[in-house]
């Protein structure tokens, strides 16, 4: 073959086209909010539809029922969601399948639906009936707390310290995230609530935390006194609670 013959050139190798604008910025999905919307679909089916299974939920959501599981699971642990129990008492080994309903912990991560609901019903209720009515619902509302809690307080015997205590302990179970503190160089005690499953419909009707506080008052036998709120910007709403008691009786 003679070498004059022409050699063809190399393809050229063609150059990638740069991303465009649009692809740059797109957000890349965050799988930590992928799941905790998926978890909070699940809740919402749970608090509509149950008691509900596993697999309940993953027809309702169209979702794989290992993945259901999975975030059962997490809000089980969270205390958002628990193991119905019929009234056939504990389930069997096995089976039946495990079927869920919403905890009151989990019905407060769902409440700003409701918090509408309870605002537009008080101020109905206001209108119709006066303020009068507002703060005759907010002392029946609180009065029933006082009736669930007492026998908790009372048990803790006639320190004021110790029943705090055990006022707080009850207001965390129902999901006040509360604590009882003491405040150095003082014979006082903060009772400090870091939730409020009432917050939205209490910033406008201030009655329910008016009325809140004087149920604490009677519940701990002693003169409280709010500090903050959550609903005048606060990061708690704390109560300062004295922790001994005025003397009684008189001449």
């Amino acid at each position: 073959m003679s070498s004059l013959l022409p050699v063809a050139a190399p393809a050229p190798v063609p150059t990638p086209a740069p991303p465009s604008a649009h692809a740059v910025l797109a957000p890349v999905p965050d799988a930590a909010d992928h799941d905790a919307g998926t978890r909070r679909r699940v809740l919402q089916i749970v608090a509509t539809d149950g008691p509900v299974s596993a697999a309940d939920v993953a027809t309702a959501l169209d979702l794989a029922a290992a993945g259901v599981r999975r975030h059962l699971a997490a809000l089980e642990h969270a205390g958002q969601v628990t193991v119905h129990v019929g009234p056939g008492g504990a389930r069997g080994r096995g089976r039946p399948a495990r079927r869920y309903v919403v905890t009151g912990h989990g019905q407060g991560t769902l409440s700003q639906r409701y918090a509408e609901i309870a605002a537009d019903a008080l101020r109905f209720l206001a209108d119709a009936a006066g303020p009068e009515a507002v703060e005759r619902f907010a002392e029946q509302r609180v009065r029933e707390l006082e009736t669930r809690h007492a026998e908790a307080v009372a048990a803790a015997g006639d320190d004021v310290t110790a029943r705090t205590h055990a006022l707080a302990d009850a207001l965390a179970r129902d999901g006040y995230a509360a604590s009882a503190r003491p405040v150095p160089g003082t014979g006082a005690l903060q009772l400090c609530q870091g939730h409020c499953p009432v917050q939205e419909v209490a910033a406008e009707f201030p009655q329910l935390c008016e009325a809140e506080t004087r149920a604490f008052g009677r519940l701990l036998g002693v003169h409280v006194q709010r500090l903050s709120t959550l609903t005048s910007g606060g990061h708690v709403c704390t109560t300062s609670v004295p922790t001994r008691r005025p003397p009684s009786g008189g001449p």
